[in-house]
């Protein structure tokens, strides 16, 4: 029997941060409890564009922490054979054809860390990966980084809930809003809307783009650079692409049923959040959003939308993660980050193994909440 057993944790939030470390924790024994106001998956996870990747500049911290994300996705698609929802088929990206223009500087950027990237004119695309028109690459090249992918995120979150399940985990959707219940300083459980407690000797919030609201109402500050999200999925259709695209003007991914998963920064600029907290994409932010990924496509195809997912995408601050325990709060801890993809799985494992071990995690350092103290 695992010492763990007699330890609760309760896990606010059904994206992919939260239902990671609820599944390993019960991989440790931990008896744990997730509490999501509504169905699993729906929140950030679901439009997300689920790049896997750790290219361009970031800090070597952070580099490190991407790496062994997908680390992680490498075994899980040896052990599992998930098919269709997670790829390792590359990615392929250039810059706009002016000052701007990094593909070079990144290159060898890359090139210097040990990053897997080649540097690849235009005319030699095709022969390296399918699906592309050479046309629309700007003459400084395309980089090509073979150790990269994609993850459809609700399909990941379904495999893990059912080993969730299979390990005796607990699941409340039906409770509304959740709140973290303090006793004499410390995280002692979750309360519902509808005022349901759960007991817990710890907590972990994973609620996406409302971690900083929740952690200000403990006095703690976590910087929030939180915009908007626009991912648009087209109809399906044959076509020969694999990698993940990342462009100028769009950045694209197939998804397991034949369509492209598409976003961009200015259609997500273009999104109208109305008074009421709602979202809105007009009609012509869409159009325009499929036509700029039909001009990188091999023959320019005609694109049609399949459906269309708004709301907030969470970004700390700085950029980097906010993954751990906040500052003079024992057991309240955090997951707060843009990559949820990338940082899924291993994000997960490592907070799970410091809550059912106590002994903080090295890769976690540089994350901690407590640099926002200040």
């Amino acid at each position: 029997m695992s010492k763990n057993t007699a330890l609760k944790v309760a896990v606010i939030g059904g994206g992919i941060f939260g239902v990671s470390t609820a599944v390993h924790l019960a991989r440790l024994g931990v008896k744990t409890t997730i509490v999501n106001d509504g169905p699993l998956a729906r929140g950030a996870s679901s439009r997300s564009l689920a790049w896997l990747n750790s290219a361009r500049k970031r800090s070597t911290a952070y580099h490190n922490l991407r790496m062994a994300g997908l680390d992680r996705y490498r075994t899980l698609a040896a052990a599992r054979g998930c098919g269709a929802w997670l790829r390792l088929d590359g990615g392929l990206t250039w810059d706009a054809d002016n000052a701007s223009n990094q593909i070079a500087e990144i290159f060898r950027h890359e090139q210097a860390i040990g990053y897997q990237t080649r540097l690849l004119a235009p005319g030699g695309i095709a022969a390296v990966t399918p699906g592309v028109d050479a046309k629309a690459v700007s003459p400084q090249g395309a980089i090509f980084n073979a150790g990269e992918g994609w993850v459809d995120l609700p399909s990941l979150i379904g495999l893990l809930l059912r080993e969730f399940g299979e390990r005796d985990g607990r699941i409340i959707t039906d409770g509304g809003s959740a709140e973290v219940v303090l006793t004499n300083g410390r995280a002692s459980g979750v309360r519902t809307a509808s005022g349901q407690v759960v007991d817990a000797d710890a907590v972990v919030v994973a609620t996406g783009s409302t971690v900083p609201a929740m952690a200000a109402t403990a006095g703690r500050r976590i910087g929030d650079g939180t915009t908007r999200a626009l991912l648009v999925i087209s109809k399906p259709m044959p076509h020969p692409l694999r990698a993940v695209l990342n462009t100028p003007r769009v950045a694209i991914r197939p998804t397991p049923n034949g369509a492209f998963a598409l976003d961009s920064a200015w259609s997500e600029d273009e999104v109208v959040v109305h008074d009421d907290g709602t979202y809105e994409a007009r009609p012509s932010t869409i159009a325009g959003l499929l036509e700029e990924a039909s001009k990188v496509l091999e023959g320019n195809p005609k694109l049609a939308m399949e459906s269309s997912h708004m709301g907030p995408k969470p970004i700390p601050a700085d950029g980097e993660p906010v993954i751990g325990q906040l500052t003079g709060i024992p057991g309240y801890n955090v997951v707060f980050s843009h990559s949820g993809a990338t940082l899924g799985l291993i994000a997960g494992e490592l907070l799970a193994g410091e809550i059912a071990s106590g002994t903080p995690s090295p890769l976690l350092q540089p994350f901690r909440p407590a640099r926002f103290d200040s």
